[in-house]
């Protein structure tokens, strides 16, 4: 606490001088790591609405509840008819539920960001230890983390599933690691996404509708084409029209190397030496919208 301690001067001179108690930090300074690690795990919770108010908390919850839900029913109809098989594999079940994982990186994407560029928080980020790549690295890390949660977390729920109805132990791992290694790529890809075009604006209303445009869109648009390439018969079309889609290069590269049945028409997925196209496309947009981040950051924190 301040304290005001007055210094005797001459009596003619009507001048004070205030020592008001001010004290230096002589504790740890725990440096650019600690912030990091602290910048990240606050997005982690923000991203679910932790530590805010319970009007943030609604929708990211509801939509965990909603991605689980199904899985849950799958298993008990599993349990109760005591099937050989679950109804859905590990590797599709993302694909099914791409809208909600859409709603999902649409909504908190902005919120991730778009909040710190509307209320100019990003230069306060900089003036500290902190650089611009800890931060896009902490926020990318922060948004792909919890939008692993939110599609690992129903294969969880399949995989105890199949356990407790006693289908077999090693089909069910391998399809569920399978599952896992799918849904981490869908994860890093969302959000790399979702960061680059929630980033371009301040507003959060205008970085949800962009982010569900270019998700619906896209989707929308590759699936009607390769409707089409199918229906005239030109299936060899069909797994390169998908690489313009985010949804589908994660559909495409898992049929090709994770076993995966392709979602396309015709279940034309693509062969191992176009899937090898498909792991190029997933990482080089991986990496672009890192690239894309770094470089939007930098001009921001000037």
């Amino acid at each position: 606490m301040a304290v005001e301690h007055p210094v005797t001067v001459p009596s003619g001179d009507q001048t004070r001088i205030h020592n008001i108690g001010y004290r230096t930090y002589d504790g740890p300074r725990l440096g650019r790591s600690y912030a990091t690690r602290s910048l990240y795990s606050q997005s982690l919770r923000g991203a679910y609405g932790l530590g805010r108010s319970v009007k943030s908390k609604v929708l990211p919850m509801l939509l965990f509840v909603v991605m689980c839900v199904p899985a849950a029913i799958m298993v008990a109809v599993a349990v109760a008819t005591k099937a050989k098989d679950l109804p859905v594999d590990y590797t599709r079940y993302a694909i099914i539920m791409q809208a909600v994982i859409s709603l999902y990186v649409a909504s908190q994407a902005p919120q991730s960001v778009s909040r710190d560029l509307r209320f100019k928080t990003v230069p306060l980020y900089f003036s500290r230890p902190i650089e611009t790549a800890d931060y896009v690295r902490a926020k990318y890390a922060a948004l792909a983390s919890a939008m692993f949660i939110l599609t690992a977390a129903p294969l969880i729920v399949l995989y105890v599933g199949a356990l407790l109805a006693k289908l077999d132990f090693a089909d069910q791992t391998k399809g569920f690691g399978q599952g896992l290694v799918s849904v981490a790529l869908l994860s890093l890809l969302f959000a790399g996404i979702g960061l680059v075009i929630a980033s371009v604006t301040p507003r959060r209303g205008f970085g949800i509708a962009a982010v569900i445009a270019v998700m619906t869109i896209s989707y929308g648009a590759v699936s009607t084409l390769q409707a089409i390439a199918d229906t005239q018969g030109s299936s060899s079309a069909v797994p390169w029209i998908g690489l313009f889609s985010p949804v589908t290069l994660i559909d495409g590269l898992q049929s090709a190397f994770l076993g995966a049945n392709s979602a396309f028409p015709g279940a034309v997925g693509p062969s191992n030496g176009e899937g090898v196209v498909y792991v190029l496309a997933v990482f080089g947009l991986i990496a672009a919208c890192y690239g894309l981040l770094m470089r939007r950051y930098k001009k921001v924190g000037l």
